[in-house]
């Protein structure tokens, strides 16, 4: 694997330096994608289902509300990708307990499965890097991506992401 240290400091970033960085992440991106989107294609998905199953997945009861400000999607696309994944059988609504307005989302069995082999190549993609990167920029590469999530929200984001 090429050795992608730069010798600048981290505190003066060249711009050819800061596009490199932003190239990276466009075919990191591409390459981590590949995978789950030949899946997604078999059942005619696209990644905006996965990312529905990913959070839906990683947060058991979440509201409509709450996953709209995670993806920024408007109710309207939403609507489509989420009606699609119930009406398949992904994922189950239920209503709120204490609000009964409130409309809970589950993955089904099927969605759990399907979660499942949508996650298990990304996994190994990224256990693949870190076990060539090390510890140290393990540490490193995860201070960079909370970097770039908004300040405003990084927090909470990390809260969510962190815990047990």
């Amino acid at each position: 694997m090429t050795d992608v240290k730069t010798v600048a400091s981290p505190l003066f970033l060249r711009e050819e330096e800061l596009r490199q960085g932003i190239e990276l992440l466009f075919y990191a991106y591409r390459d981590f994608t590949s995978d789950p989107d030949d899946i997604l294609r078999r059942y005619r998905f696209g990644r905006a289902h996965h990312r529905v199953v990913h959070f839906v997945g990683r947060n058991p009861g979440l509201t409509v509300a709450r996953l709209l400000r995670i993806l920024r999607i408007t109710k309207q696309s939403l609507s489509r990708v989420l009606g699609a994944l119930v009406e398949q059988g992904y994922i189950e609504q239920k209503q709120g307990v204490r609000d009964r307005r409130q409309r809970l989302l589950y993955l089904t069995d099927k969605g759990i499965e399907l979660e499942r082999q949508l996650s298990k190549p990304q996994q190994a993609r990224v256990a693949q890097a870190y076990r060539e990167a090390g510890a140290e920029a393990v540490a490193g590469y995860r201070k960079v991506l909370a970097g770039l999530i908004n300040e405003a929200e990084r927090d909470e984001i990390l809260d969510s992401i962190m815990r047990p």
